[in-house]
């Protein structure tokens, strides 16, 4: 179970986020985010919300994060609230750390 307090952004969150990142549970393929993602690189949470092929429309990361469970993960999209949706973007965010914010870029 997953639980995010209402507390400040931690490293709790993150270490969940991580956990739901490697959890092949999150899809039916057995396919991980990590295997195309190792360390969340290659993920770009500094540049959203942008443009997406994929989707053909401006969108948060959150979209995205939900677009790779769909499709290459074969799994159910997650709720924008849902605490495992926002686990995975502070891990994603967290190992982007120190990365200049550019939005929009692609």
């Amino acid at each position: 179970m997953f639980y995010i307090s209402q507390q400040n952004f931690d490293l709790a969150v993150v270490k969940q986020g991580r956990e739901v990142f490697i959890d092949s549970n999150l899809g039916t393929n057995g396919v991980v985010c990590a295997q195309c993602h190792p360390n969340a690189a290659n993920t770009h949470p500094e540049t959203y919300p942008k443009f997406q092929q994929q989707l053909g429309k401006v969108a948060p990361l959150w979209e995205m994060i939900n677009w790779c469970i769909r499709n290459p993960l074969e799994g159910k999209a997650l709720k924008a609230d849902d605490p495992r949706m926002i686990a995975l973007q502070a891990y994603i965010t967290y190992e982007r750390r120190g990365v200049k914010l550019a939005p929009g870029k692609h």
